[in-house]
């Protein structure tokens, strides 16, 4: 199997499939900056599959974070096709969701009642509604806090919180923009495998942008590799690994080695050599 997929590749591919859930369709976005035009996004064009977990990587100001946003409506000034179901994109929906690297809760509202603004467009009793927030504070683990405000939380607590706020409405496709970014490592990694067994048991489909190609590979099922300014694909990267993954195995050390590539260019990206230091005095060496 190739190493991955080039763009007019992945086109063809997907051209006799079933009908996607999401479709990018030549999509284009450019801002005004001081009065001239800047091309944020060119000829995009992606299709995504019921359940499947897509990231998309790439140097920052790539426009990752753009298409995160046209996507879920809160932007509708672009060209091209954006479908979710075959219906254009309008607006924002409540299929789809989103969680953003800040966690942006409200300091003045409990973990509960931040969980619950998630619900504001849903027709709910209130029995429905709190049985609905009470779920996803379990479904992350924050039983016993939900009367706790935010300066009360840890970062991987807020973060769970703003989780929790995405899903509650039930939405098809959950978008994250760098969710973990600003987490320590441990932290991070814990939400990851979270993160995984919340998609295993909703069938959720999932959109993130990150940096990091290591959180790429781990958890999606593609990579998709942008290219800067304008922002458009250069390669989607298949993860053909089954889950639970090993973060250190061989098998997504390569994957991870060819997405670095990938993003840096094929030059620009070195290996280690695996070159001994030689003479190298034991009392310099730490213990």
């Amino acid at each position: 199997m190739n190493a991955f997929i080039t763009p007019a590749l992945h086109a063809a591919n997907q051209a006799d499939a079933t009908p996607p859930l999401v479709s990018f369709e030549k999509v284009g976005k450019t801002f005004s900056v001081d009065g001239q035009p800047f091309e944020a996004i060119r000829d995009f064009d992606l299709s995504i599959e019921q359940g499947e977990f897509i990231a998309i990587v790439g140097s920052s100001g790539c426009g990752k974070s753009t298409l995160l946003r046209l996507l879920v409506g809160l932007d509708n000034d672009y060209s091209g096709q954006i479908r979710v179901d075959g219906q254009p994109v309008n607006g924002i929906g409540g299929e789809r969701g989103i969680v953003f690297q800040e966690h942006r809760l409200f300091p003045w509202l409990t973990v509960a009642q931040n969980i619950g603004l998630g619900l504001v467009n849903e027709t709910l009793t209130q029995g429905e509604r709190a049985r609905r927030i009470h779920e996803y504070v379990q479904l992350v683990g924050l039983v016993g806090f939900e009367s706790a405000y935010p300066h009360q939380l840890s970062g991987g607590m807020a973060q769970r919180v703003a989780i929790a706020r995405g899903l509650v409405a039930s939405p098809r496709i959950l978008l994250l923009d760098e969710p973990f970014g600003a987490l320590d490592a441990l932290t991070r990694q814990q939400l990851q495998n979270e993160l995984l067994a919340i998609r295993e048991r909703s069938g959720i489909t999932i959109l993130l942008v990150t940096h990091d190609a290591e959180e790429a590979t781990y958890l999606a099922d593609r990579v998709v590799v942008l290219e800067p300014r304008p922002g458009r694909i250069k390669a989607v990267v298949p993860i053909d690994l089954t889950h639970p993954r090993q973060r250190t195995g061989v098998g997504l050390h390569g994957l991870r080695e060819k997405v670095l590539q990938q993003i840096t260019g094929d030059d620009g990206y070195l290996k280690p050599t695996g070159q001994r230091v030689e003479g190298l005095r034991p009392e310099l060496i730490a213990l």
